[in-house]
This record gives structure tokens, C-alpha cells and sequence, in this order.
């Protein structure tokens, strides 16, 4: 299968060829960036040198000839690409936030206008596999919704009032030169930022939703000292008490038949490079408070691997084709 990567040159884009490229059934034809077109895909990616033979280009929407596409652009410009791949029955997963929220949250969170909507499945498979099965285009999740959404979506329905804490490695900011991500602002420190207002918090709101909550959901995210992975900490608090004996019952039959989550202590040295979510949880003595902790690599299960794991989906293709390595340790 042709497969295009439109926005190939930021982290998620990397990532994303590096996982294809052990993919049976992928092909990358194209890579698109604006800036570097005309050079080897391989000049700032040089982690992948020898592995691929190709140079960036920068085509029309129109004129990008493949079989399947993923939009590893920022926020507000896939848009300017979806419904076109769609038209031209490109199939295509989405990385940005263009779809993943109907249209008035999107323009509320975001303060753009959305101009090319259409509804998409929001693609957690682990939830939603169903509704990406045979799609034609699917939205990727935040790297934080998927990580605090799979660390309490087994006991979601049974709680009042759900409390994200997660700490992200400075990855998850991008490639772009900031202040917040200068080396001497990061280094021995953890900073929380966007303490109550950090845009992927109504992405965790939809989902506890869809998985019959109405508990209340607060999020802080945190950036930390390390370059790959996001360790969730979700304090889940019960309507009634529960039992130690019920919970993992729950936890037990929700993820009992997911390649990529395992149910042990979450640590980033066993998920970095990988697509893998790892859970583990307490639960507080008198049975009102549970505490799951889950690890993510944001670059893979937060975005180029849980994007391959949708275009397997999507496509008919074992869901765990490509996707088959381990955590990199230590």
C-alpha cells in the first residue's frame, strides 16, 4: 500500500516512518515539508539513514498520489487537506486536532473557525474500534486523553470525580525552539503549565462520556525533565465504596483481549519506543478512591503508533502489523 506522510519532518512524523518502515504492507511514496522540500528525508531524520531513500516534497493536496495518508500537521491546517483526501477516497488518520471534537467545542477550545467539518471516529481502538473498522478517515487522540482515558476507563461508570495528573516528556511540545522547552527551563525540574485550561482536558471529558460517566474530570498537565513518555496518575473517586476484588475484575475483563495494554507497573523504560499502555492501580482502604497510574510513549501509543494501529484497523491489516517491538530498557 502507497502510503503519504503529509508533514513528515516534526517527531510524530519521524516516528511514523520508522514504525512503517517494518510495516509488510506499507510503501512510503511521499513525505511532504514545506521547509525542506527538495532534501533526503534522512538529513534531519538521521536516525533512519540507509533505512529510506527519499527526499521531501511539497505537492498540491491534489496532486499527492497514494493509497493511504496520515496528517502529521499542526492544529487548524489539516483541515485544509481532509476533505480532499476523502474526495479522492485517500483513506487517512489524522494526527492534529482537527476532528476529534464536534465543531463548537473545536472552535471553543481552539479560537479558529473550522472550515472544512465533518464527523470522524475518534480513534482510542481500545473504545472505539468498531466505529474505525472500514472508516475512511479517523482522529487520532491527544497523547494525554489516551493515556488518563485508558488508565480509567474500566471503572469510568462507577466514579464521581476524576483527577488527571500527568507529566510529559518535551517531545510532546514539538521540534520547535521555545522557552519552555530550553534545556536550562527543563533540566531538574517539573512545571505544571496550563493548569486548568490545557485543550486536550474536553477530549478527556468526550470520552468519560462515551463510556457512560458523568463524573466530573479535572486535568494538570506537567512537563518533565525527559525527552519520550507521559506517566498519567488518575485519581478515580467513587460515588459508593468498591472492592479491590471488583476493580480488577473490571480491569481484567475490559483489556483481557488488547494487544497493547498490559496490566502491570506503569514506568516509561517499558514503553518507550513502544505502542504500549501500561496500568497499574491501588485502590484507598475504605474503597472510595482508586489511584491508576498508566505510561505512554507520547510519540508512539500518543500518536504514530496508535496511528498505524488505526490504519491497520481501518485497512483489514492484523492490528499489531508494524507495531510488534518492546519497549526500549533502560
Amino acid at each position: 500500500m502507497d502510503i503519504a506522510i503529509v508533514g513528515a519532518s516534526g517527531y510524530a512524523g519521524g516516528d511514523l516512518i520508522r514504525l512503517l518502515l517494518t510495516h509488510a504492507q506499507a510503501n512510503i511514496v511521499c513525505a511532504t515539508s514545506r521547509k525542506l522540500a527538495g532534501t533526503p528525508v534522512t538529513k534531519d531524520h538521521i536516525h533512519l539513514k540507509n533505512l529510506i531513500d527519499l527526499d521531501y516534497t511539497n505537492p498540491d493536496v491534489n496532486d499527492i498520489d497514494a493509497d493511504f495518508a496520515f496528517l502529521a500537521v499542526p492544529h487548524t491546517a489539516a483541515m485544509q487537506y481532509a476533505l480532499q483526501l476523502r474526495e479522492r477516497g485517500i483513506k487517512t488518520v489524522d494526527l492534529s486536532a482537527d476532528y476529534r471534537l464536534p465543531q463548537d467545542i473545536y472552535e471553543k477550545t481552539y479560537g479558529v473557525k473550522h472550515t472544512a467539518y465533518f464527523k470522524a471516529p475518534y480513534g482510542i481502538p481500545e473504545l472505539h474500534r468498531d466505529e474505525v473498522r472500514g472508516a475512511d478517515f479517523v482522529a487520532n487522540p491527544g497523547c494525554f486523553p489516551t493515556g488518563a482515558t485508558l488508565a480509567a476507563a474500566p471503572v469510568a461508570d462507577l466514579a464521581a470525580t476524576i483527577i488527571y495528573d500527568s507529566k510529559s516528556g518535551v517531545s510532546g511540545a514539538g521540534d520547535s525552539v521555545s522557552e519552555t522547552t530550553h534545556y536550562p527551563n527543563v533540566d531538574e525540574n517539573i512545571a505544571p503549565y496550563k493548569i486548568t485550561t490545557h485543550r486536550h482536558l474536553p477530549e478527556m471529558k468526550q470520552e468519560a462520556a462515551f463510556l457512560g460517566s458523568s463524573a466530573k474530570i479535572y486535568f494538570t498537565p506537567h512537563l518533565l525533565p525527559a525527552i519520550r513518555g507521559i506517566i498519567t496518575t488518575a485519581h478515580i473517586l467513587f460515588n459508593e465504596p468498591v472492592t479491590l476484588e471488583e476493580v480488577k475484575k473490571r480491569y481484567e475483563s475490559f483489556y483481557k483481549d488488547e494487544a497493547f495494554v498490559r496490566l502491570q507497573t506503569a514506568k516509561l523504560g517499558g514503553v518507550r519506543g513502544s505502542n504500549f499502555c501500561d496500568i497499574n492501580f491501588e485502590l484507598e482502604a475504605d474503597g472510595t478512591r482508586l489511584v491508576a497510574v498508566s505510561a505512554i510513549d507520547n510519540l508512539v501509543k500518543g500518536a504514530a503508533g496508535q496511528a498505524v494501529q488505526n490504519m491497520n484497523i481501518m485497512c483489514g491489516y492484523a492490528e499489531t502489523e508494524g507495531l510488534r517491538m518492546p519497549g526500549m530498557f533502560p
